[in-house]
């Protein structure tokens, strides 16, 4: 086995929480490595929806969940953090004390890691789509039925079919809508999960004819070679209504799973990690919980809540990997210290 890689801190999940913690942390000279279980950085953001607009980041109006993760990477390149991809974090090992903190984290991959403090900012953890009860859907997926848009392009001039009736399905019926051929949204009932607004805008469009609205659950798929031709919609009196489909998005949800984290100690609270509201510290003295994946009262699960948790956890981890040091808190903006390690002039 290769000896330990040592660094400050390890955080698990490079999700838009992990990121900007590097970014809290490296102002604090604090070094860290990141592993996370998917091929690239970004989280669900770059996974589930990288061309959907998201709009509740300050000084944004509208950005997209990839322009996010480009711009986190571009804050963070000063700090030269070293990311592991495509690694699952299986077991830690408590090395230390909790006045001196040293954990040992392996990954799955066979490498393992030495360090101070850990942040988990595994968002639910891993997820996985929830599949439709549909016979054989399996020999379609990745070619015609998909469970997240990546890009729009893939869908356009194309027959779109989406199931659903919470804000995904709804919010990608309003984007792919003008970009499809012909768009379906397929719904058990009448009624919805989804934002008030986005309910409104889909059912004028409906009312426009341009898009169709099905109430009824798919019950088959017929196609070639992973290419579908059609679905076949049953509705609550048993008819059935086929439709012209070369793509089908389910959205059913996500299945979360906390893993290997869950056995790490921490008291857990319905699957999620409770912690110090002031800190966001669990239980174990030196592992943080930020993003998604964390409970305290008041918690909202924004991104915005998750940058605001990795600037707290980042100052109560400076007193792990500096004892003894006296900690001065500075602004970017008067300090040329800060400015510096920014690359600013």
């Amino acid at each position: 086995m290769s000896e330990s890689i040592k660094t400050d801190v390890v955080i698990v999940g490079a999700g838009p929480a992990g990121l900007f913690a590097v970014f809290e942390l490296g102002l604090l000279d604090i070094k860290a490595h990141l592993i996370d279980i998917l091929p690239k950085p970004g989280g669900q953001c770059a996974e589930l929806y990288p061309e959907k607009p998201i709009y509740d980041i300050p000084g944004f109006a509208k950005l997209s969940g990839q322009e996010l993760v480009d711009a986190l990477l571009r804050q963070i390149e000063p700090f030269h953090p070293t990311f592991h991809y495509g690694e699952m974090v299986e077991s830690l090992e408590v090395l230390g004390s909790a006045d001196a903190p040293l954990f040992r984290i392996r990954a799955d991959g066979g490498q393992s890691f030495e360090c101070k403090a850990v942040i988990v900012a595994a968002g639910g953890g891993s997820f996985q789509p929830k599949k439709p009860p549909v016979p054989g859907i399996e020999a379609y997926e990745g070619k015609s039925v998909f469970y997240a848009v990546r890009k729009i392009e893939d869908f356009r001039g194309k027959h779109v079919v989406i199931v659903g009736g919470g804000d995904s399905a709804l919010d990608w019926t309003l984007n792919l809508q003008p970009v499809a051929k012909h768009l379906t949204l397929v719904h058990r009932r009448d009624e919805f999960r989804g934002a008030p607004h986005s309910v409104k805008a889909m059912r004028e469009l409906v009312t426009a004819g341009r898009m169709e609205l099905r109430l009824g659950q798919i019950s088959s798929l017929k196609g070639e070679a992973g290419e579908l031709a059609s679905v076949t919609v049953k509705d609550a009196s048993g008819g059935s209504h086929e439709i012209p489909c070369q793509r089908l998005i389910p959205f059913f949800g996500l299945t979360m799973k906390l893993g290997p984290v869950a056995e790490w100690g921490l008291n857990l609270h319905e699957n999620l990690v409770p912690v110090d509201a002031g800190t966001f510290e669990t239980n174990v003295p030196s592992i943080f919980a930020i993003g998604d994946i964390n409970h305290y009262p008041g918690k909202l699960k924004l991104i915005l809540c998750g940058f605001h948790e990795g600037a707290l956890a980042a100052q109560k981890i400076y007193h792990y990997v500096y004892p003894g040091k006296r900690l001065t808190f500075q602004y970017t903006t008067s300090s040329s210290s800060l400015q510096k390690k920014l690359g600013v002039n």
